[in-house]
């Protein structure tokens, strides 16, 4: 049986620039300001268009080494994606499969982003807890990506 949890977090900055570098080129712009967590990152196959794939490596002592992610689907107008995990990150492991759904929309004064992330766990696995760790990276990259962009107001423009 699949699951699923929301959130919801704002930003002063705007949706566009937000989605352009918290979704479109997070793999560029993470090793820089996450390098805590996430070492390196890069395109795997494809040109960023739908049906990309993008590996990120994490930092020792994190829950997994690395994962690899397919864009299902991009509307960079209405600052859309959709992800599915292809490999890493527990899969098969924990969960049988994961996906997100991210929509960063404008709100006054900035943007708020709503991420769905929709999971199947494998038999018998204990997911309790995942949900919340998940929102909390999430929030993370969002907020590091706020910062980065009010430090930077020149950047992805």
């Amino acid at each position: 049986m699949s699951s699923s949890w929301t959130t919801e977090i704002e930003a002063v900055v705007p949706a566009p620039r937000l989605f352009k570098a918290a979704i479109l080129d997070w793999h560029n712009l993470a090793p820089k300001i996450a390098s805590d967590k996430i070492v390196s990152a890069a395109p795997v196959e494809g040109d960023g268009n739908v049906g990309s794939i993008r590996q990120f490596n994490f930092a020792s002592g994190l829950p997994f080494s690395f994962v690899k992610e397919r864009l299902d689907f991009l509307d960079v107008e209405k600052c859309e994606a959709k992800s599915t995990l292809v490999e890493g990150g527990g899969l098969g492991v924990h969960v049988e499969s994961a996906s997100t759904h991210i929509k960063v929309e404008p709100k006054a004064g900035g943007s708020v982003v709503k991420v769905t992330g929709t999971y199947k766990p494998l038999p018998g696995v204990d997911v309790a807890g995942e949900a919340e760790k998940a929102k909390a990276a999430f929030n993370g990259v969002i907020k590091g990506c706020e910062a980065y962009l009010v430090a930077n107001p020149d950047a992805y423009n």
